[in-house]
């Protein structure tokens, strides 16, 4: 009857138990969508000749940072990034094999959707339903597929990080992230999060041994690098002063490219991330453990023990990750349109983690989607991304910043 199927409806959109039925059915028409993409939709070349231009020269020999480049430019990756490429290269005929390569990336999307799903779940806090919502990206399936653009590894490495993380695996979680770091330096934004829940989660002792893996895992993996020119490897592979081209840029194109260009506007941007990091920090991402200067003073006193008097919930490591993340988005200094891989599925969590009303955290997410499918960027286009992450930034300040098993006197 029509009353049981509408029953049957609200059980798998709004009943927690049936999540993973929903979810299970969303990745299957993902799959599904995924290859109809593939088949129909051209691949168009962007990057992947150069990744594996690069890992040829790698593969012969080289470990010159300096002397490694291919035909959009010199390698600006770590050393992760050409490892993973060096066994594509072998995997795809050098990567001539596009079918087969696409359908290494199609297993990835497959992989980061679940996680994602995993991620939900853990979190909790959203109707099942909103993960109908994380399939139907445009412009994140074209990374996936149709441009095999590097990020992916990096996102998908951050997302474990974050699971182990939620589950209180803190030295899993580190490893995971650093591995994560050594694929893209814009791993980097998490950084500021774990930092925090690490220090609420396993004190202060415990925090510092932590950073000394993400600096060992790094030195490792370099080694080969590091061991014969340790500086074009640095100076390449985390260059925090790449300029970048105003022609590429999704997130300023309002501003004139002059002022794009401008030394003091990259300043700006440094401090306005700075602060707003540091303002989460002292107002948001502690009141659940009496106030940060509380939680400092534990951590200081008694550094082996929990900075935090009340265990970090899974809700709130991953609320507090996926806000860091999209604070460091919103003051990048360029977005380019491979970078929405970044965050895309974290959009609609965080749009959860708001008080606004449904039809504007609606609003948001496709305000967001929007921007990032308008190719080249325009001045309307750029501004519409800005201002929804600037609007759903302040919807988790005032909102749920430490996840919704912290409510502070909200309904």
């Amino acid at each position: 009857t029509v009353v049981s199927i509408v029953n049957i409806l609200k059980r798998l959109f709004f009943d927690p138990k049936h999540f993973w039925t929903l979810a299970g059915l969303v990745v299957i028409a993902d799959v599904a969508l995924t290859q109809l993409i593939i088949r129909f939709i051209p691949f168009t070349e962007i990057d992947w000749e150069t990744y594996m231009h690069q890992v040829k020269i790698y593969l012969d020999g080289e470990r010159d940072y300096s002397a490694i480049s291919g035909p959009t430019g010199p390698l600006v990756y770590p050393a992760g990034h050409v490892y993973i490429h060096a066994l594509l290269y072998r995997l795809t005929d050098a990567g001539r094999n596009l079918a087969l390569s696409q359908q290494v990336y199609a297993s990835l999307s497959t992989v980061s959707l679940v996680l994602s799903c995993a991620i939900y779940r853990r979190a909790g806090g959203v109707p099942n339903g909103i993960v109908l919502l994380l399939p139907l990206s445009k412009r994140l399936h074209s990374i996936f597929v149709l441009r095999l653009f590097n990020d992916v590894w990096a996102v998908i490495l951050a997302q474990l990080s974050i699971l182990a993380l939620s589950e209180g695996l803190s030295d899993l979680a580190v490893l995971l992230l650093s591995v994560a770091l050594s694929v893209k330096m814009s791993v980097l934004l998490y950084l500021p999060a774990f930092l925090v829940v690490l220090v609420k989660q396993r004190g202060l002792a415990t925090t510092i041994r932590l950073c000394f893996t993400i600096l060992s895992v790094q030195g490792l993996l370099a080694y080969p690098f590091l061991l014969e020119h340790p500086l074009p490897y640095v100076k390449n592979a985390f260059d925090f002063g790449r300029i970048f081209l105003y022609k590429w840029t999704v997130n300023w194109r309002f501003l004139s490219e002059d002022r794009f260009l401008d030394p003091m506007f990259a300043r700006v941007l440094l401090v306005g991330h700075a602060t707003v990091l540091v303002a989460f920090g002292l107002f948001r991402w502690c009141r659940a453990a009496g106030g940060t200067i509380a939680v400092l003073n534990r951590a200081v006193q008694r550094p082996s023990r929990p900075g935090s008097p009340v265990p970090v919930t899974a809700d709130e490591a991953i609320t507090i990750a996926l806000t860091s993340n999209l604070i460091g988005i919103l003051f990048a200094r360029s977005l380019h349109y491979q970078f929405y891989s970044w965050y895309a599925y974290q959009v609609p969590l965080l749009a959860w983690r708001t008080c606004y009303p449904t039809i504007l955290k609606f609003i948001i997410v496709g305000a967001i989607e929007y921007a990032w499918n308008v190719y080249p960027s325009t001045t309307l286009s750029s501004a519409v991304l800005c201002i929804s992450h600037v609007v759903l930034l302040g919807g988790i300040w005032f909102g749920y910043a430490e996840g919704r098993s912290h409510v502070f006197g909200k309904k």
